[in-house]
């Protein structure tokens, strides 16, 4: 194996593949990243048996083919500290693989690439293509309400519903869900198909697509996902748990609501924020005609107070939440107003755009 590479071309393709090697490994081949060099393509594969990245790119001069896997974080801090536009002159020699740059040459330890495992084929239960910016949209608009180490595993991720001509996302951590739809036209399925996305495989997706409207192809397996996108494959096994009946959660009827400037109530929970409860994080809203009263209080005695001029009609409420669920949404949410419904003080809240909204959130209320 003998080539030479920019610095500039490596360095991106790189920081994502190496993004999903994890520090500690139960295999020592799992701490590298697979170099496989065959006509004028290098591709680097990273991978910790449940999230795999496959990124390509074009190398010119190529000597010898081959392929061999190096440790992902020191070449990725190697590449990193070499200045901008250095070129890369990379070469096998025994165990070891050599790196110059200028007048700079580093030693990397391999270990063979047969050692490097593979992700196997996945039999396609549905295949479509959809924009990037999609998928994107859809990861942003729930990602944040997924549940972080939770006993029920299924909720550690973020479910895909293959609809007839949308793709759906829900996320739930049990106190609070996302939904958000996204028109998919080449999406052809008769019935409703879910499939339960990591966390991991979640935060790893959202890095690698970009804000375009270049196409990905999605391709939904029994147990796993793939996604391909220009010089990028990633692979991820799915979650097998069943995900709970999410359109039960949804208010149906919320007698009261709320419309506020959305920019205004964010900035007045993140104020509010700072005095209440570290543990829980709790805040009260008290609603009357025309007026929001926000308060946040914690156990030094300590109190804010914020007042917003909001829309509302009706009878005066008082309820709970956690003001970092209020935010989460607040920030999802990009319209100049929100809506805000409410059945009673015991009822969760439901937050979306005033109109023609793509995504819905529901708040569970907090007894304070």
């Amino acid at each position: 194996m003998k080539f030479t590479v920019s610095r500039d071309g490596l360095l991106k393709p790189l920081q994502l593949v190496a993004g999903v090697v994890e520090k500690r490994q139960t295999l020592p081949v799992l701490a590298n990243v697979l170099m496989q060099l065959q006509g004028q393509e290098l591709s680097l594969t990273g991978t910790d048996l449940e999230v795999e990245i496959v990124g390509r790119l074009p190398v010119d001069g190529v000597e010898m083919e081959g392929e061999v896997t190096v440790p992902a974080r020191k070449l990725l801090d190697i590449c990193r500290s070499l200045p901008d536009g250095a070129e890369l002159k990379f070469e096998r020699d025994g165990e070891r693989l050599v790196l110059r740059s200028g007048r700079s040459r580093f030693q990397l330890s391999t270990l063979p690439a047969a050692d490097f495992p593979n992700q196997e084929e996945t039999s396609a239960q549905t295949r479509f293509s959809i924009s990037q910016r999609e998928i994107r949209r859809l990861i942003e608009a729930t990602g944040f309400a997924m549940a972080q180490q939770d006993v029920r595993y299924y909720l550690n991720g973020l479910l895909l519903e293959c609809r007839p001509q949308q793709l759906r996302a829900v996320a739930t951590d049990g106190h609070r869900l996302a939904l958000c739809d996204r028109d998919a036209p080449g999406l052809n399925v008769e019935s409703p198909i879910q499939a339960i996305v990591p966390r991991k495989g979640v935060l790893e997706l959202g890095r690698l697509l970009e804000d375009t409207d270049a196409s990905a192809e999605v391709v939904l397996g029994n147990n796993h996902i793939r996604v391909i996108c220009g010089p990028f494959t990633f692979t991820s096994k799915l979650v097998d748990g069943k995900f709970p009946d999410y359109e039960r959660v949804l208010p149906r009827a919320a007698g009261n609501e709320i419309y506020a400037d959305r920019q205004a109530l964010r900035q007045a929970f993140s104020r509010a924020a700072i005095l209440s409860n570290e543990k829980y994080r709790g805040v009260r809203l008290q609603i009357s005609e025309g007026l929001l009263q926000i308060v946040a209080n914690n156990p030094e005695q300590e109190e804010a107070e914020e007042q917003l001029v909001v829309d509302y009609v009706g009878d005066p409420l008082e309820i709970g939440f956690n003001v970092g669920y209020l935010l989460d949404v607040t920030g999802a949410i990009h319209s100049e107003q929100i809506r805000i419904g409410l059945a009673d003080a015991n009822s969760s809240a439901l937050l979306q755009q005033p109109e023609e909204g793509d995504a819905v959130y529901v708040i569970m209320p907090m007894r304070l």
